[in-house]
Order: structure tokens, then sequence, then C-alpha cells
């Protein structure tokens, strides 16, 4: 999944507001779901100190660079190695999705009515390499999201920082006047507009602090500079990455992380089938692995009692969907593009999901799991209607459609659902397969985007602001890392974005915004896909293990341990 948005809340209210989404559509499970068997106890029970926790992937990362990436899978990834100013909270549910302080001493101090933020640095801060982590780090880090080539991920350094319109980052321009270090502890961000909600930015993974002048080019995406309790040991793309402690980190000053493994090992570019095999299994190394959300073919297998107490399952709080490239013809036509969502059965797209139990049919743009959400349909099924609405948009004869996805089985089986939908009025989807590594960076490159994309998004934090202003706000469209795929730029959604980020009742805004996933729909920009659900099932002796509700669903790497580590 993509993730995100820019959200309006103050920091009291976005705890509140995750209370309530969480438990609107599933959640996590709770600690220790499933009472265990073996060493562990279940995967919600106490962790030991060592050992190595293993984790088998499809695909590798996007990037290892924090301003590059911003895909789910890897954001969680990033809590392990970097640290900020301040970040999620470490606990099932709502502790998830609390904003804490992580380098700083408490989440900052506004003034100037919100304009103005202020930072004070804990003591005893250190990179990997000895040097300190200090205001100009924190300076330095901030204004990387502003390179053309390194800020191609999370949208919210520019977004939200005062900067020039043409500065383009720290190795092309030099220093961020807007940024200032009256000393070596303290760091004060100008923003351009008040923001209430600045430390949930914050937690994001692009605002990660690094040494001056280092990073140039793709640097860190091979040699990462870690700030956290690991560091990269070795990394070879598209095969494994090993992660090692630390040691210039200190415990005392990081009361999130539990740190708990010697180390993480992941492996890439297994096969979803094998992986489930493996885990099913639960042989050899494999006690100490974690696993993707299970196929399809597997749900059945994993009703069996002694491998249903070592999984967690439900929603992983994002929305799958279609994009539709508004700037490709006949898809600049309103009634085109509401008749593809008329014409798509999304019970045969659940079906390819993996039924029921891994997705339920999508309808809105924002999920179940978001703060305001509005529960309606605005295209059920109805191909006829389609034909109808494609007959007077002068398409009675239909046209050819190219479909970007993944080479994912899930994917794919979605991609074929879509195809078969559309086939009824006429439409030919040609699926144009794009490698897992760059297909989000491809998608979010307008040069290289053609009619259609299936992807998806998750909300940054739990306010209800953090899906519809990145992909919907026209003015944000950028030539890289574009999340508005749609690359709609409608004044009145323009407007009314405006007018809803100036509230200051949370709860109010949160309401409008579920008010404005009806007027988008209405432009019908996207087709809202599924909601997808999650099973995850970790080895025996895997402990500390629960399901996250600010990384896509998954398990949160920073709590995660063995019940019984060996050498």
């Amino acid at each position: 999944m993509m993730r995100r948005s820019a959200a309006l809340a103050s920091v009291t209210m976005t705890t509140v507001l995750a209370l309530s989404a969480c438990g609107g559509g599933g959640g996590a499970a709770a600690p220790g779901a499933g009472t265990g068997t073996g060493a562990s106890g279940g995967p919600g029970a106490p962790a030991a100190t060592g050992g190595t926790v293993r984790i088998l992937n499809k695909a590798d990362f996007s990037h290892l660079d924090p301003t590059r990436g911003f895909d789910g899978g890897v954001n969680n990834f990033y809590r392990l190695i970097y640290r900020g100013l301040t970040m999620f909270g470490a606990g099932p549910g709502a502790e998830g999705t609390k904003i804490v302080p992580d380098l700083a001493t408490d989440t900052g101090t506004p003034s100037d009515g919100g304009k103005t933020w202020t930072f004070k640095l804990k003591d005893n801060l250190f990179f990997e390499d000895g040097s300190p982590i200090n205001s100009e780090s924190v300076k330095f880090g901030f204004s990387r999201t502003f390179d053309p080539e390194a800020g191609i991920g999370s949208p919210y350094g520019k977004l939200l920082l005062d900067a020039p319109k043409d500065y383009k980052g720290p190795y092309l321009d030099g220093d961020l006047k807007t940024i200032e270090t009256p000393d070596d502890k303290t760091v004060v961000f100008h923003l351009k507009k008040p923001y209430a909600d600045f430390p949930s930015a914050l937690a994001l993974a692009n605002f990660t602090p690094f040494p001056k002048g280092t990073g140039a080019g793709a640097a860190f995406d091979t040699k990462p500079i870690a700030s956290g309790p690991y560091k990269v040991a070795s990394y070879q793309r598209g095969v494994s990455l090993k992660l090692e402690r630390n040691p210039q980190w200190k415990r005392e000053t990081d009361t999130v992380r539990a740190a708990k493994p010697d180390a993480f090992e992941w492996t890439f570019g297994l096969d979803a089938a094998t992986i489930d095999e493996r885990m099913l299994a639960g042989q050899g190394t494999d006690t100490d692995a974690i696993g993707p959300s299970i196929q399809a073919a597997t749900v059945a297998r994993v009703q069996a009692p002694q491998i249903k107490q070592r999984t967690l399952a439900g929603l992983n709080g994002c929305t799958t969907y279609m994009g539709l490239n508004t700037t490709k013809k006949p898809l600049n036509d309103v009634r085109v593009r509401q008749a593809i969502n008329l014409a798509i059965n999304k019970d045969t797209v659940v079906a390819g999901m993996g039924g029921g139990a891994l997705a339920a049919k999508g309808t809105s743009i924002q999920p179940p799991t978001v703060a305001g959400r509005v529960d309606y349909d605005a295209y059920p099924y109805n191909p006829e209607e389609a034909k109808k609405l494609l007959a007077e948009a002068g398409q009675a004869n239909g046209f050819t459609l190219t479909l970007d996805t993944r080479p994912d089985p899930k994917m794919a089986a979605v991609a074929v659902a879509i195809q078969d939908a559309l086939k009824q009025v006429k439409i030919d989807v040609k699926i144009n397969n794009i490698d897992t590594s760059t297909y989000y960076e491809v998608i979010g490159t307008p040069a290289q985007q053609h009619d259609a994309a299936v992807t998806g998004w998750c909300p940054d934090w739990a306010s209800g602001a953090t899906f519809l202003p990145p992909l919907f706000d026209g003015r944000n469209i950028t030539d890289k890392g574009n999340a508005n795929l749609a690359q709609i730029n409608d004044k009145g959604i323009n407007q009314r974005i405006d007018e809803i980020a100036a509230m200051t009742d949370v709860q109010a805004a949160n309401a409008a915004y579920g008010e404005l996933d009806k007027q988008i729909m209405k432009e019908a920009p996207i087709v809202p896909l599924a909601y997808e659900k999650l099973i995850l099932l970790v080895g025996s002796n895997i402990a500390g293990a629960y399901q996250s509700n600010s990384f896509s669903g998954g398990i949160d790497l920073i709590s995660v341990g063995l019940a019984k580590p060996t050498k």
C-alpha cells in the first residue's frame, strides 16, 4: 500500500479519535490473541532478550532512504533503524496510534497561532558513526524532503514547512532558513500556515535527522546511517537484509522501542505460497519467523487449533482502489469514469482477494477505520446503467484502457476481475505489470502513468483528514512522488479542502471530510475496490507481536522478539 495524507487535529484529539476509529472495523488483535503454543505462550506473550527474528518477504523494500520510501511495510522497518523528534507509540489498538516524544523531550511547543513549533532534544543522542544528533542534523534531515531526487516519499515536508518556492534541498541550495537552530538542543520550525497536528506529521519517516552533508544521491539506499537501536549489517538488494545492534543507541533515551532481539534478518524474493507453507510447517528457524498476510488458499488451513493460536487478524486500515487518470481520453469525461465505477463488480474483486476473510467490499474512499467516515455506496453494481452513460459519452462501442498493476497474485486477481467486469461494457483492459519494488515510484510519476492503476492508500495517523487532501488536491500534483494518481484538479474540491483544514473543531473537520468523500466521488476519479483484511501467521517462538493500525495492519516490529532466544 501507498500511504498517506495531511491532517488537522490536536495530538489529544488524535488519540481520542484513534480509540473510536480502531474500534470501528476489526482493528488490531489484542495481545496474546490465541493462547499460544510451545515456548511462546502466544504471539502477544512477553519477549526475551536476544536471538534473531527472521522475516519472510515476497519483495524487497522500496527504499532504505526514509526520504524516498513511503509504503506501509517500509515505514514499519524504518522504526528499527531511524529515530525522529516524535513517533507512534507501541502497543495494540489505540496505543500504537498515540504520538509520543522520541528524540525530543516532548511533542513540541506551538507559537504564532500554531504556525511556529519549537522542540528540545534529549541528551546523549548519537548516530551509528558516533556523531551527535543535534539541531543541525535535524534541520539537515528535514530539508532533504525538498530535494527533487530524494524527496519522492512522504509529501509532508513540502506541504507543511515554509520554504522558498524554488528551494531544492540542502545538496543544491544549502540551508533552509525557515528552520532555526539557536543552539545544539533547540530547533524551531516555521510552517506555511498554522497546523495543529504537526507532532503527528513528524512521526513519519521522511523527517529523519542525518549528519549534515551525508546521503547525497542514493547513498542511504545502500548504506543508511542509523539513529535507532539497529543498523544495517549486510544488504543484498532483492535477496536479503540483516540488522545488528547499533552500539551508539542508548536505551535510556528511548522509552518506546523494546529492541529485544540481537538481530533481524529478511529474506526477499520468496513465492507467497512458499512462505505460507513454511509458516504453517513452522520448522527449524521458521519458529522464529514472521510472514506477510496469508494467501486465500491458506485461510481454511489456519483454522486448526494449533495454527490458529499463533495468528493475528483484522482490517489493515487501508483502501484498495483503482485510480483513473483524468488527463487521458476518454477518462477525462466524468460520465466514462462513473460508468467504470458502475461496471465493476466489487464482489468479484473481494473473491479475487481471497473472499470475506481477507477483504470487504469497498464503497467509499475512506475505510471503516477512519474517523468521520460516512458509510455510503455511490455506485452500486449496475452494468446496464454503465452502458447508458458510455453511450451518452459517445463510447457505446467501447475503448481500450491500460491498467498498471504488480505481479502479485492478489493484485493480479484484482486486475483480472476488473478486466472481466469492464469487458461486459466493451472496455478492453490491457494489464501492464510493473516490478513490485518500483511500482509506487513509477505510478507516482505522471510521465510514466497509464490510464489506470490498482493501488491502495493508508492513513498516516488516526484522523479523517489523512486520506483526501493528498489524493485529490490538484495543487499538489508533482512530477515525481505524486499521490494524486487521478491528476484531478477541481476548484470545488480544492476549496473545500482549504475550508476543512481551517476548522479548529477536529470532530467537525472529520465529519466534513466524510461529506467531502461523497463530493469527490461524484467526479469518480477513482474506483474504491476493497478494504483489505490481514491474517498474520507467526512462528511458535515469536513473542511480543500484535497487529498495528499505524503500519498497514502489519506486526509492529519494534516490540516483537523471541520467547526463547538461541545463539
